[in-house]
């Protein structure tokens, strides 16, 4: 805890979120419960007018949970906040004001008091590896998640009209390249459910399927620890995931991808999780960057040099008291408790209150790694297997916004537990032709 803010007459401010993800979404929610009646105007912008519960995008690609459940939409959760789906394209410190661009019509400025950056994170896809950018798909977003279970699907489709063994082995291979906990918890419910739906092809065999990780470091999930990060490749291992470590991708082809090993593996699918970004409008903040480009803040998530300014997320850097000053690493985990911290300062700045530091260290690290199966650490203790799954899940739904959207996923997770999972592709979903169009199209070539 830091200085009291002196009380005084209460003026109306204008409290600008920029970022409808758990950062901004999260403070949004906390400066409602904490700020007075209808004094202050809080507004946030973000270019969807849903918040995407990211920990869940796993299961919602594998088709554990219908992927509309996996988003929570901002106005349902926000009761007074003014929310404006849009793009921000350009931040002036210096004039107060933000300039977005709306899905359509001209480019709008918007005036603040005080500001929170909470842009997030983007994939990053480094320029040295031929062909990456060009046929390399990210699983960042919610688009991302549907094109990979389509993909999967497609190719299961493929694969089972054709008896060429070369044609078969490339469209059922699939290379995920970063062994965290978003390229690991991706193959594993990926590769779950595609076993679960083999059998529904009666010309695939579980053997034709292969699911590579590629991780350029001694173990995948390394914040686990050598030995139990040894645990938890044999359990994949053991499924028939392959896990190759210290090993990187050297080209990516139309046709498949050659490794550091000198191996080629054929293959259609290429999965990109091994790194992120700081968002780019971070440039338009005149304040001190950290080398993954993100804002250095305060303890108190303040932006130092810019009054009115906060910064948290995974575009900015935040010191932790409990890990002795460490900036805090980029999870939802994280980004939940420093909205608390920030609404609470930013409340005590306009209303008078106890300014606090930012303390919260790891409670753990868990990953799922398909049906009934997960592994990590909690509190410091290694847990696995079905403990550390139903863990995982009992997590989320806590944190999950809103009762209704705790009850669908309740709802899913019950079924699924009854049912197989669905194997229906969702590719035309969003892609409507004009009517001429689409006519033409059925009608064939004539």
């Amino acid at each position: 805890m830091t200085r009291r803010p002196r009380r005084g007459r209460l003026h109306g401010a204008r409290i600008l979120v920029l970022g409808g993800g758990f950062g901004g979404m999260y403070t949004a929610l906390n400066l409602e419960r904490r700020l007075r009646g209808p004094l202050h105007e809080l507004t946030l912008v973000s270019n969807e007018n849903y918040m995407l519960y990211t920990p869940l995008l796993p299961e919602a690609a594998a088709g554990a949970l219908e992927p509309r459940h996996v988003v929570v939409p901002l106005r349902t959760a926000l009761k007074r906040t003014q929310v404006i789906v849009a793009t921000v394209v350009r931040v002036d410190v210096r004039a107060r004001t933000v300039a977005v661009r709306p899905p359509e019509g001209p480019d709008r400025a918007i005036g603040y008091d005080q500001l929170v950056f909470a842009l997030g994170s983007a994939t990053r896809m480094p320029d040295t590896v031929p062909g990456l950018t060009e046929r390399a798909v990210g699983f960042k977003n919610l688009a991302e998640a549907i094109y990979l279970r389509n993909r999967v699907l497609q190719h299961l489709e493929l694969a089972d009209a054709t008896s060429d063994h070369d044609a078969r082995r490339k469209l059922l291979t699939f290379v995920f390249v970063g062994g965290g906990y978003a390229g690991v918890e991706a193959a594993a419910e990926l590769h779950a459910m595609a076993e679960d739906a083999l059998r529904y092809y009666p010309n695939l065999v579980r053997a034709e399927l292969r699911f590579v990780v590629v991780e350029a470091g001694p173990s995948v999930l390394r914040e686990l620890g050598d030995a139990f990060a040894g645990r938890v490749e044999r359990r994949l291992a053991a499924r028939g995931i392959e896990i190759l470590t210290a090993t990187t991708l050297r080209e990516v082809r139309a046709d498949a991808v050659v490794l550091s090993s000198d191996e080629v593996v054929p293959t259609e699918t290429v999965v990109w999780t091994a790194g992120v970004c700081a968002s780019s409008l971070t440039a338009h903040i005149p304040a001190q960057k950290d080398a993954l480009g993100r804002i250095v803040t305060t303890p108190g998530l303040q932006v130092p040099g810019l009054p009115g300014v906060w910064a948290l997320g995974d575009s900015a850097a935040v010191p932790d008291d409990a890990t002795r000053g460490q900036p805090a690493p980029a999870t939802a985990q994280h980004a939940l408790r420093q909205a608390r911290t920030l609404a609470n300062n930013l409340a005590a700045t306009l209303e008078g209150g106890t300014l606090l530091r930012f303390s919260h260290g790891t409670l753990g690290m868990l990953a799922t790694l398909g049906t009934h199966d997960g592994a990590g650490r909690l509190l410091g203790v290694p847990v696995h297997g079905f403990l550390a799954w139903w863990i995982v899940r009992t997590y989320h739904l806590l944190q999950l916004p809103t009762v209704a959207r705790k009850v669908r996923v309740v709802l899913d997770w019950t079924i699924a537990l009854f049912f197989p999972r669905d194997i229906a592709q969702l590719g035309s979903l969003g892609r409507v032709r004009p009517r001429a169009e689409a006519d033409q199209a059925a009608a064939g070539p004539g």
